[in-house]
């Protein structure tokens, strides 16, 4: 799969099958992550993977009481309303979440996680994996209990959190607006 179509035919898996990658497959995406560029190429970031179905579980039903309790995003009602459905699974029953965090004392921290997660995203596509970045996760993940469950080191913030596996059905990635483009200088030059 050339590059450009992989960007362009990603998609967000919100239905996955119970079986689990290889780890030599898991093994390989995170690899593909770690080629992301980091500022001063410090590659200050570390990868939690998560396979067990009982654990998952409890973090899907830990993190969906977080944040219908604390509400600590500012999200339309619609988003809490689906955390207070007890049949919601908050990481859609994937078989694998990989959880890329990093030192949060260093700058642009959030943006090197987050250019690997979607190397890690790109190169799972490619594989025939799917992937969902599950933003509602994240703060309950950043409490003292989520950061003692995935045992992050001190100092270290867990950023994305990305649902792994086989999808169960087929996606199509999402429409996308038509793109604003504003030319400075001679970039807008025909040639």
């Amino acid at each position: 799969m050339e590059t450009l179509e992989a960007i362009k035919t990603r998609a967000s898996v919100r239905a996955y099958r119970e079986d689990r990658p290889q780890k030599e497959i898991l093994e390989a995406l995170i690899e593909a992550a770690s080629h992301a560029p980091t500022t001063a190429n410090r590659q200050a970031w570390t990868f939690t993977v998560i396979s067990d179905r009982m654990l998952l579980d409890g973090l899907s039903a830990a993190a969906k009481q977080y944040m219908t309790l604390e509400h600590p995003l500012d999200l339309p009602a619609y988003l809490y309303d689906k955390l207070r459905d007890p049949d919601f699974h908050i990481f859609y029953h994937a078989p694998v979440l990989i959880v890329l965090s990093g030192d949060d004392r260093l700058p642009w921290m959030a943006e090197d996680c987050a250019l690997a997660a979607q190397n890690l995203m790109l190169a799972a596509h490619e594989t025939g994996l799917g992937t969902c970045w599950i933003g509602l996760a994240q703060p309950y993940l950043a409490t003292e209990t989520g950061r003692a469950v995935l045992a992050l080191r001190p100092k270290m913030h867990p950023y994305a959190p990305i649902a792994v596996g086989y999808p169960s059905t087929q996606t199509s990635p999402a429409s996308r607006n038509k793109v604003t483009i504003d030319w400075i200088g001679d970039t807008a030059s025909s040639h």
